[in-house]
C-alpha cells in the first residue's frame, strides 16, 4: 500500500508507520457503497467477511423501533423509564438514574447522535417487555431484511461473544432504513443534540462539512476498529457506504468521504446488492483486531493526528471545515424528571470515542 493510500486511511501524516503496526486493519478493510434508488452496487471490498458491529447496532435498534412505531406499539411520544438493567450498561451512555424518563424522540437522537448504551436498552424495554425479547426482534427483522451473515446478542454494541455483521448486510439495513423510513431520516443528519445542560456534537464528521452527508452511524470498539455507515443525497439521489475496521476518526471519515464521493458521481450501473453472491475468506469466522487497534503505537499515531488544540486533521479533499459551532436539537429528560447522574472520573468510553474538533488539512 502506498503512503498516497494510506494517508486516505490514517488520520495522521505518519500513515505508513501505522500501516505496517496494523496490517489487518489496513489490508482487509471491508467497504460498501451502494444507490439507494437503484439498489446497486458501486464498489465493494471484502463485503462478506464477518466482523464485529460495534454500535453499528443501533442501527438494527432504531430500525426495530421505527417498525414498532409503523404498527402503532409505540410512539414518538412514549415516555421511556430508565430501568436499573439500563442505567447499568457500560459507556458510552448518559448516566441517567433508574427512573429518569425521556421521550422516544429523545431517545433515538441520543442513540444516534450520542451513542448511548443505556437509553438503547430502554428503548428496547419498552417496546418488547424485555431486553431478550427485544434482540429476538432485531434477529427477526435482520433476517427478514436478508442480513443473513448477522447477528445481534445486545441493542447497544458493546462487546459481546456471537455478535457479527458484514459490509453487505450493514448496506441492506442502510438502504431499507433510507427507503422506509423517509420520514424519520432527519434523525440521521442531526449535527448535535444538547440535554439543555450539555451539548454532544455528532461521532459522524461528514455532518456538516461533507456536501449533501445526512446521516448515518458510527461505531467503535477495539475488536472492530472504527466502523462508519454514512449517507449522502446530491440532485436526488442518494448512496450509502459502509467503512468497517478503519483505524481512527479520521480514517473512517476520510474513506467513508471517498466512498460515498464515488457513489454519488458514478454510473448507476452496477450487480444488485440483493444478487450479489457471497466471496472471499474469513466468512467463518468473525475477524478481531483488537491487537491492532488498543495498542500503545496505535494509540500514539492516532493521538499524533490531531493539532495542538485536539482538533482532528482530516485528509479528505471531500470534507471541508464547518466554520461555526453544530447546531443542536434537544433531547433531554422530560420536565420534572431525573437529574442525569455525574460520571465516575476516569469514566471510559468503551463503545465510542471522545469527539474533537475536526479541521482539514490538505
Amino acid at each position: 500500500m502506498s503512503c498516497m493510500t494510506a494517508r486516505l486511511r490514517q488520520a495522521a501524516a505518519g500513515a505508513c508507520l501505522l500501516a505496517l503496526v496494523a496490517p489487518v486493519a489496513a489490508e482487509a478493510n471491508p467497504t460498501m457503497v451502494v444507490d439507494v434508488g437503484s439498489g446497486r452496487v458501486i464498489a465493494h471490498e471484502e463485503a462478506f467477511k464477518k466482523w464485529y458491529p460495534a454500535s453499528l447496532t443501533k442501527l438494527m435498534s432504531v430500525y426495530t423501533a421505527f417498525r414498532a412505531i409503523k404498527a402503532g406499539e409505540i410512539s414518538l411520544n412514549t415516555v421511556i423509564t430508565m430501568s436499573e438493567k439500563a442505567a447499568a450498561q457500560p459507556a458510552s451512555k448518559m448516566y441517567f438514574r433508574p427512573g429518569a424518563q425521556l421521550t422516544l424522540d429523545s431517545a433515538l437522537k441520543l442513540m444516534i447522535v450520542k451513542s448511548a448504551n443505556d437509553v438503547s436498552v430502554a428503548v428496547g424495554e419498552a417496546i418488547s417487555g424485555s431486553n431478550d425479547k427485544f434482540i429476538a426482534r432485531m434477529n427477526a427483522e435482520a433476517q427478514r431484511l436478508g442480513m443473513t451473515s448477522s447477528r445481534f446478542v445486545n441493542a447497544n454494541g458493546l462487546p459481546g461473544k456471537g455478535q457479527y455483521t458484514t459490509a453487505r448486510d450493514m448496506a441492506l439495513l442502510a438502504v431499507a432504513l433510507r427507503r422506509e423510513f423517509p420520514e424519520y431520516a432527519s434523525y440521521f443528519a442531526l449535527e448535535g443534540v444538547t440535554t439543555g445542560s450539555k451539548d454532544y456534537p455528532n461521532f459522524n464528521l461528514l455532518i456538516g462539512r461533507f456536501n449533501g452527508a445526512d446521516g448515518m452511524k458510527t461505531g467503535y470498539i477495539c475488536a472492530s476498529g472504527f466502523n462508519q455507515v454514512s449517507s449522502a443525497t446530491r440532485n436526488g439521489r442518494t448512496v450509502v457506504s459502509v467503512v468497517l475496521g478503519s483505524d481512527s476518526l479520521g480514517a473512517r471519515a476520510d474513506l467513508s468521504a471517498e466512498l460515498l464521493q464515488k457513489g454519488l458521481t458514478a454510473s448507476r450501473a452496477g450487480e444488485l446488492l440483493t444478487q450479489l453472491r457471497p466471496y472471499g475468506d474469513g466468512r467463518d469466522r468473525v475477524t478481531d483486531i483488537s491487537a491492532e487497534i488498543c495498542n500503545p503505537t496505535a494509540r500514539q499515531i492516532r493521538s499524533e493526528g490531531r493539532d495542538d488544540a485536539g482538533r482532528m486533521k482530516l485528509l479528505s479533499p471531500y470534507i471541508r471545515e464547518m466554520g461555526r459551532p453544530p447546531r443542536m436539537v434537544f433531547a433531554g429528560l422530560v420536565p420534572g424528571s431525573e437529574t442525569p447522574r455525574k460520571p465516575a472520573a476516569g469514566a471510559g468510553e468503551i463503545a465510542n470515542v471522545p469527539i474533537p474538533k475536526p479541521r482539514p488539512t490538505f
